[in-house]
């Protein structure tokens, strides 16, 4: 450690820190522009000028000078307060000062600091600086002649996204921040650009000049459109969500989103069930609760519990799955799936179905092992910690299954399920790279786990984590990246027994509810089989069922959801439903009560305590805990069953993956805009 003296603060921060660090230590502000915490140093804007004690009487740059033992730092000094309003005036003397049109205004750095570190008033009269604005895709709005060239995003794309499309071209006043060819950006963690951009240079186009942020109501929540549980931030305004942002969680997202996550609540204004439906000789007719009940009763009355089923959806919170999971054991079923996708998932123990390592710990492995999976696609901000913990340094990388720009340049073993029959058997090179390190890891995607064989490849994929030292009594490197938001949390509750989702088509269940599921075939399902489906929009299962039942969507109720590695987070109530639409477990509960098997909780606080006495999982809130693995007992399946044939990907299209990003008329345009890229790459 070092010590250093910030405005008579004695500070002790790790060498090899900068000064601004150590300002930041000592709780001292230093305004900045190009400096970013998780980017590497630029030096660009030059607004971090302290100055040093027994140094040449000049300004320096804190961002881009190391401390040194016994350095004495001032950071408001006459001299410091006059070079900053020097560099806050230079800055200024392009920009266009168009603040009442511009979205970033309430949040922007260059007016908060103008105010706090600039002048009244500047020297310059000459014409200001033009600059074309760039076509950056449906996501990013540019206006270039505000750009200050502090560099963020360029640095942003090459080293957080790995997809280096944005750079400078020319020099002094000439030079322009742009993509070298216009082009749509193609990476899918490009919101974060908006995000990072100290002025209006970058904005989001599909939230141009709809509200300034002084007219919102934020709320804290949990993302759902992938497994990941990003910690999010609701931006509301009446009875929309007009945006969503990322909120600081260093375990999950770091301060990243990704772009589904962030510009897909568009579609939660679309195509949305506001009202209970009913079929009625063969279409589909407006009803009230009691109709709409009364049908379901109708039909439920006289079934054995065995001709009952219910599939949970990927973005379905922990309370309806079991208040639906409570009341079908009172109609005397347990035939409950959560798999729609048919992954041979093991529930016999929780680490054979999460990401044991945590998606942190994924920055303390020397060595990763990816099978049937596009992380880039299925969990982008995993993605970024991976590519992360390579850019540190000392990881090797190798990956199993159908090639594909990660971001970053893995050791390709093969396309399936040859390859890891070569890794148990040892002929492969990279067998020793596993053996060899000191905390392997392996990510098993969806990919791989959806086939026929999948227990065999979950089996054979266990043992070849128990025989390369993945699994000890301090690390645990086995990991399952899952898909779907409410996976980990059914599987928790188990609601993955009797019938399967395959047994209960094609006439294996006379009743089937869907609590949101629309990611299978629904056409499989049999003719004579009467379909509930209560859900918040209108996509394939509504349009099979013979009762519909409005349910609220994820920004529309306080809801727990577990991600991928099992942590426990809530999401909190932003806008209320709309119509008649209510939150889902309400929806059970009443029509439980309606047909005289009423559930034991009337309120969320009892249900949450229903939950708990589930799994004691659920206990753990925002919580968790690290294990180890001391039984290397391995699921059920046979690692001999693993077929030849290649794995294939389990998300085709990252942009449209569910059924609020399937109403979302961004993400149709971001899905248009990346197939031609998508074609040029091939």
């Amino acid at each position: 450690m070092v010590k250093v003296t910030v405005d008579g603060i004695d500070v002790d921060v790790p060498a090899g820190s900068n000064v601004l660090q150590a300002c930041e230590a000592a709780g001292k502000e230093v305004p900045r522009f190009c400096y970013h915490e998780r980017l590497s140093v630029a030096g660009n804007c030059r607004m971090c000028l302290v100055e040093i004690e027994k140094a040449p009487p000049k300004p320096f740059a804190s961002c881009a000078y190391p401390v040194n033992d016994g350095m004495v730092v001032h950071t408001d000094t006459p001299m410091v307060r006059k070079a900053r309003r020097s560099v806050m005036e230079f800055l200024l003397i392009n920009h266009p000062l168009d603040c009442p049109i511009c979205d970033q205004g309430g949040e922007c750095d260059l007016q908060d600091q103008a105010v706090g570190y600039g002048g009244d008033q500047s020297r310059y009269l000459e014409p200001k600086r033009a600059v074309k604005d760039k076509n950056l895709g449906p996501l990013v709005k540019t206006v270039m002649t505000r750009c200050i060239q502090c560099t963020r995003c360029i640095r942003f794309s090459t080293e957080i996204a790995g997809v280096p499309e944005l750079g400078a071209t020319a020099r002094g006043e000439s030079m322009e921040v742009g993509t070298y060819v216009e082009k749509a950006l193609s990476s899918e963690l490009s919101g974060n650009l908006i995000d990072i951009c100290p002025v209006g240079a970058l904005t989001s186009k599909p939230y141009a000049f709809v509200a300034r942020p002084w007219e919102l109501k934020k709320t804290d929540s949990v993302d759902v459109l992938d497994a990941v549980g990003a910690n999010i931030r609701v931006d509301s305004r009446g009875t929309e969500v007009l945006r969503v942002l990322p909120r600081l969680n260093e375990d999950v997202n770091e301060e990243w989103l990704a772009d589904k996550s962030r510009f897909a609540v568009d579609g939660l204004r679309r195509r949305r069930l506001d009202t209970p439906w009913v079929r009625q000789n063969g279409k589909l007719v407006k009803a009230d609760w009691q109709q709409a009940f009364d049908a379901i009763a109708a039909k439920a009355a006289g079934l054995a519990g065995d001709r009952i089923g219910a599939v949970a959806g990927d973005l379905a919170d922990a309370e309806s799955m079991l208040a639906l999971k409570d009341l079908l054991a009172s109609l005397g079923s347990a035939n409950l799936d959560c798999r729609q996708d048919g992954a041979a998932l093991d529930t016999s123990r929780r680490d054979f179905y999460s990401f044991n390592t945590s998606i942190a710990g994924i920055e303390e492995a020397d060595a990763i092992l990816l099978i049937g999976t596009n992380p880039r696609h299925e969990a982008p901000l995993i993605n970024a910690r991976i590519r992360k913990a390579i850019l540190a340094g000392g990881v090797h990388v190798g990956a199993i299954g159908a090639k594909a720009d990660l971001t970053y340049k893995p050791q390709w073993l093969g396309e399936g399920p040859d390859a890891i029959a070569a890794l148990l058997a040892g002929t492969h090179p990279f067998a020793d790279i596993l053996k060899a390190a000191k905390k392997p890891m392996l990510i098993l995607g969806q990919g791989a786990l959806r086939r026929e064989d999948g227990a065999a490849i979950l089996a054979a994929c266990w043992k070849l984590a128990a025989e390369t030292g993945m699994l000890s009594a301090d690390w645990h490197g086995f990991n399952v990246l899952h898909t779907a938001a409410a996976r980990v949390g059914a599987l928790d509750l188990g609601f993955a027994s009797g019938k399967t989702l395959a047994q209960m088509l094609g006439g294996g269940v006379d009743l089937l509810w869907l609590l949101g599921a629309d990611e299978f075939d629904t056409a499989k399902i049999g003719p004579n089989t009467f379909v509930v489906y209560q859900g918040h929009h209108g996509d394939a299962g509504a349009a099979r069922a013979d009762v519909i039942l409005p349910g609220a969507a994820y920004t529309e109720k306080d809801a727990t959801y577990v991600n991928t590695e099992g942590r426990v987070q809530r999401g909190q109530l932003a806008i209320y439903p709309p119509g008649e639409a209510r939150e889902d477990w309400k929806i059970i509960r009443a029509f439980s009560g309606m047909i005289g098997k009423t559930l034991p909780y009337d309120t969320l606080a009892a249900l949450r305590a229903r939950l708990e006495q589930v799994n004691p999982v659920f206990t753990r809130v925002d919580m968790l805990p690290r294990f180890g693995c001391t039984d290397l007992t391995g699921p059920a399946g046979n690692p001999a069953a693993m077929r030849g044939d290649a794995f294939v990907p389990a998300v085709v299209n990252y942009y449209m993956t569910d059924a609020i990003s399937r109403a979302s008329p961004t993400m149709a345009e971001c899905t248009a805009a990346a197939a031609p890229l998508a074609v040029a790459a091939e």
